[in-house]
């Protein structure tokens, strides 16, 4: 089993397996390209004209191409605390003949100015993260009053999983459950309703038998309410007028 490259005090990277992952075919269609339509999904109102949207720990850039599609950026924005994802985010923005601003630095941290973001996309981030408290003040910092947190993250019912426990590495002490996680975000400011959430329910986040059961016919799977979910995707808005 690959150890992670390095360990920082704010964060855990991928291992080598898991930074080959993110260069997948399926990461790329299967799981960005669906959060990114969900997320897209759970707006509630019109989405931000030409926004300047901030895609934070953006790795390798896979997210830019179905970003730029559905929510059509006047800016986009890149950041991420590892100079070699940096350059392959570069590389990919150049290959898609996207013009992306990207910068190196932590989510703990942001190199970008108060209120200078309309959106800010948060996808499978925020579990590798050690502050958490302080990245998600950091995100709310950089929006504008207004403006709109897409967050999509796995649960520690996931990420306490045997096959993640083995194949990748997180600081398990900071993992947290659905409920947790929106407890979270609304400790902060944000607002969002029941509407704006959504559990999906996909075969590579029950890692116990990968729905196997279920795609057999030999279970149905349990409705939301009656199941430990292992994901949670919100579009969540800093108010206007901000405490």
């Amino acid at each position: 089993m690959s150890q992670p490259r390095f360990f920082s005090d704010t964060y855990v990277e991928e291992t080598r397996f898991g930074f080959w992952f993110l260069r997948s075919h399926t990461w790329q269609h299967h799981v960005l390209r669906v959060a990114i339509n969900d997320l897209h999904r759970l707006f509630d109102g019109e989405l931000p004209q030409a926004p300047v949207l901030l895609d934070v720990g953006c790795g390798q850039g896979r997210s830019f191409k179905h970003l730029a599609q559905v929510f059509k950026p006047g800016k986009l924005l890149g950041a991420d605390a590892d100079p070699h994802s940096l350059e392959l985010s570069k590389a990919e923005a150049v290959n898609l003949g996207l013009s992306v601003e990207l910068r190196g630095c932590d989510c703990a941290d942001l190199q970008f100015a108060d209120a200078s973001v309309d959106v800010l996309f948060c996808h499978q981030t925020f579990h590798h993260l050690v502050e958490q408290e302080k990245a998600l003040a950091e995100f709310w910092r950089v929006l504008k009053p207004g403006g709109y947190l897409l967050f999509a993250e796995s649960t520690e019912a996931y990420i306490d999983t045997w096959v993640i426990r083995w194949l990748f590495r997180h600081p398990m002490h900071v993992q947290r459950s659905a409920a947790e996680y929106l407890q979270m975000l609304r400790g902060q400011g944000f607002e969002f309703s029941d509407k704006n959430v959504s559990y999906p329910y996909l075969w590579w986040s029950r890692s116990s038998d990968f729905g196997l059961l279920e795609r057999f016919g030999l279970r149905k799977p349990p409705p939301v309410g009656e199941r430990e979910e292992t994901l949670v995707n919100v579009v969540a808005r800093k108010p206007l007028d901000p405490a």
